[in-house]
């Protein structure tokens, strides 16, 4: 055996950058047109949220009442809205706040809900039937409504939000990963893994969560989307971001009283969330295409 061998095993190969990044550049070539059109939407959103951190046309905090329900021009190319706030700084603001939720909402549900999936699928038995029945449960609740519960209890803030969309979102990981592990489960290598006294700690860790990470990845695509919905059907009803922080909900709330006076303070809010929606979930039916074997085939 060589020493190369002797180091890494031949199911654990070095970490080679390189390789990495052709991996990448592979996966993006052979994405669908869909897919890639929403990650062009995604990185926008991304970069928009970016920008905002250092610069913004105006404050979009600062009231000034000669200018309030302006129209689009020059100087406030969205217009301004009842206090005389540039809505497309407000509207800049508004993605770091959908996308904090966003990041936080996933990572919360894909921590709480990959590894009872995992558990559930490697155990079986009454640990599977208590795990999965009361993840059956939780989703008999609409996801929105589970949000609204938890955050009424909790009161109205970012982080409420954040933690009620990530509990209502985790048992669909835990479906997802569950499907995935009993796939990999019935796998050749699993036995052998056992027939060399694998923990099962340590197959879960170095066997069956790397095979079914893309499943992660697609089910985070797709939840980041409905986090954004409903952070910002949250804010709307009042449950989600409190002022003065700019949230896409909140601007949309604020604008039914002028509807027919000022319209665009409901049109660009509305077109922020629905182009941030349509572009997560494009980007989850790409990668879908891309890595779920199922279609691949």
């Amino acid at each position: 055996m060589s020493m190369k061998t002797a180091k890494y095993g031949t199911a654990d190969p070095p970490f080679t950058p390189q390789s990495d990044t052709r991996g990448v550049r592979e996966l993006i070539k052979r994405m669908p047109l869909t897919g890639k059109i929403g990650m062009v939407i995604v990185a926008t959103i991304i970069v928009t949220a970016l920008v905002a951190f250092i610069w913004t046309p105006h404050d979009p905090l600062q009231a000034r009442p000669e200018v309030s329900l302006s129209g689009s021009s020059l100087q406030y190319p969205m217009g301004t809205d009842q206090y005389g706030r540039d809505v497309l700084s407000t509207v800049m603001e508004g993605a770091q706040v959908a996308l904090l939720v966003g990041i936080v909402a996933v990572s919360l549900a894909a921590i709480i809900g990959t590894p009872l999936g995992i558990l559930a699928a490697m155990k079986r038995g009454w640990v599977e039937e208590i795990v999965m029945r009361s993840a059956d449960i939780m989703l008999a609740f609409p996801a929105l409504l589970l949000a609204i519960m938890t955050s009424a209890i909790m009161g109205a803030s970012t982080l409420s939000a954040m933690l009620a969309i990530g509990l209502a979102a985790g048992p669909g990981f835990a479906r997802v990963a569950r499907a995935g592990t009993l796939q990999i489960m019935s796998s050749d290598f699993i036995a052998a893994a056992r027939s060399a006294a694998q923990s099962e700690l340590r197959i879960a860790r170095r066997h069956v969560l790397p095979n079914i990470f893309a499943l992660v990845i697609i089910q985070s695509s797709v939840t980041f989307a409905l986090a954004i919905l409903a952070e910002a059907a949250l804010s709307f009803l009042g449950l989600g971001t409190p002022p003065p922080e700019p949230s896409w909900g909140r601007m949309l709330q604020s604008a039914q009283d002028y509807l027919s006076t000022a319209p665009h303070l409901a049109i660009w809010p509305g077109v922020a969330i629905a182009v941030a929606v349509l572009g997560f979930n494009l980007l989850g039916d790409g990668l879908r295409d891309v890595l779920d074997p199922k279609m691949r085939k």
